[in-house]
Order: structure tokens, then C-alpha cells, then sequence
């Protein structure tokens, strides 16, 4: 039995998406890293923007992902640390999830050691974004009283909207994630240099959201590491005793 001391780490998955042509093939192909990850995996980070739209009525939740959940419960009940980062799509995670599958969730971000190294770990939207109208929309969406508001539309009607809404920023099909900008551009680069101001003991800094794979040092000692997708990058990053790296996953092979 291998030894189980490996952390890994994903995001963007956006299951159930209307880019893709088949849904179903990206999440059997995710359930497939899980399978091959869960043999020494100590723990996986989530890192947000798991679901294209997720929201949890009292009684009701999105229907599909079964392959997906399943698997997660299974590392779970093995004693695998499973932990979820809200993203922007899927802000309205509540108690569903750890009590049916056990998972760790996460609504801010976390500083965390992880294999002696600090690393401060989050989805990423809205950081070093300075821009009004992206600071307006997590205020609504993060507000109790608009949740409150969208649980009182039929689930017919509200699932049916929040899917729409997700999908309306990418056109169907769009799988190219905007190039790498430049340190200057990046916000999440931005955030991260000016982080380390008031700490610079963080050694690495890792994001979703941004749909690239970037690895960049910004000191000495620090990186920030951005994870890529599971639109077409299919990528993660993993940390041992080697350190932290990027890798791709393809289905014969585990980088």
C-alpha cells in the first residue's frame, strides 16, 4: 500500500457547464484523477468554481454529479482530508455537503502549513480586482438577504436562471481562457506581491479562478501558483516532499 502523504490540489472544474458538448465526459474524467490520486493522497484542496452553478434550497439541491460526489465520499470514509472552496459559481454552498459527504468548506481564505511551507490558499475572485462593478456583484451575491430573496423562486425557475447566469460571461462552447497578462496585469500577481508586504513568510500562494497555469516566483521564497482548468488544461498541482509542482493529468498517466 503506498504511503498516503501527498497533497493535492485542483479547481475550476465548472461541472454540469454548458460549454461542454458532454458534461458527463468531463466528470468521469475528473472521477478518474480522483481514483488515481486517492491511493496516496493525504489531502485535496478544492479551490473553488467545482460546480458551473450550485445553491442549496432547503429541501432541494442540483440534481447530477453523482460520479463526482460519490467519489468524494469514498476518499472521505477513507480517511482523506477533502476540502472546498467557494468560488464565484458556487457561492451558495451551505451544510449539505459536509454532512452528506464529508468535506471541509471553506468561505474565505485559509494560511495554512502544509509540508513545512505556509501557504495561503484561495478561489481568487475579487482579489487585487479593484473594479466597481465586480465589488457590487459579490456584495449582492454574498448578501443573506438576496439568498434569501432567490431561495423563494420554484427551484423550475431559479436553477434554470443561476445556470444562465453562470454561462453568460463565455460563449457556449469557449473553451480559451484569456492569455497571461504580465505581472503587472495579473491581479492575482498584484494581490500576491502586495500580501507579501505584510507577510512575507508565505512561501506559496495558490488560486483558481483564473483559468491559467502559472507558476512565478515573487521572492526568494515565495510563489504563486495558479491552477489552470478542468475546461481543457486539466490540470493540478501536487506537493511532497519534493515541493510544489504543476502537472496535467491524462487519463494513462498521472502527470
Amino acid at each position: 500500500m503506498k504511503e498516503k502523504n501527498k497533497i493535492y490540489f485542483a479547481s475550476d472544474l465548472h461541472l454540469g457547464s454548458d460549454c461542454f458538448e458532454d458534461p458527463i465526459i468531463t466528470e468521469k474524467r475528473f472521477v478518474g484523477w480522483l481514483d488515481y490520486i486517492k491511493e496516496d493522497a493525504q489531502s485535496l484542496y478544492l479551490l473553488g468554481d467545482i460546480f458551473d452553478f450550485w445553491f442549496e434550497y432547503k429541501h432541494v439541491v442540483s440534481k447530477g454529479f453523482s460520479r463526482f460526489l460519490g467519489k468524494i465520499a469514498e476518499m472521505t470514509d477513507a480517511g482523506i482530508e477533502v476540502h472546498f472552496f467557494i468560488g464565484n459559481h458556487d457561492i451558495w454552498m451551505y451544510d449539505y455537503l459536509p454532512k452528506e459527504i464529508g468535506v471541509i468548506i471553506h468561505r474565505e481564505a485559509l494560511i495554512v502549513e502544509i509540508c513545512g511551507k505556509k501557504c495561503y490558499l484561495a478561489h481568487g475572485d475579487g482579489m487585487g480586482d479593484n473594479s466597481k462593478k465586480l465589488h457590487l456583484m459579490r456584495k449582492i451575491f454574498h448578501n443573506s438577504w438576496c439568498r434569501k430573496m432567490f431561495a423563494s423562486i420554484h427551484p423550475r425557475w431559479g436553477m434554470g436562471f443561476g445556470q444562465a447566469w453562470s454561462l453568460h460571461n463565455r460563449k457556449k462552447g469557449t473553451k480559451v481562457p484569456v492569455p497571461y497578462l504580465g505581472e503587472d496585469k495579473e491581479h492575482l500577481v498584484c494581490y500576491a506581491k502586495q500580501y507579501l508586504q505584510q507577510d512575507p513568510s508565505i512561501d506559496f500562494f495558490v488560486f483558481g479562478h483564473r483559468h491559467i497555469p502559472l507558476d512565478l516566483m515573487l521572492s526568494k521564497k515565495s510563489r504563486v501558483i495558479i491552477l489552470g482548468d478542468w475546461l481543457q488544461l486539466f490540470s493540478y498541482a501536487l506537493m511532497d516532499e519534493h515541493g510544489l509542482r504543476l502537472l496535467d493529468y491524462h487519463p494513462t498517466t498521472k502527470a
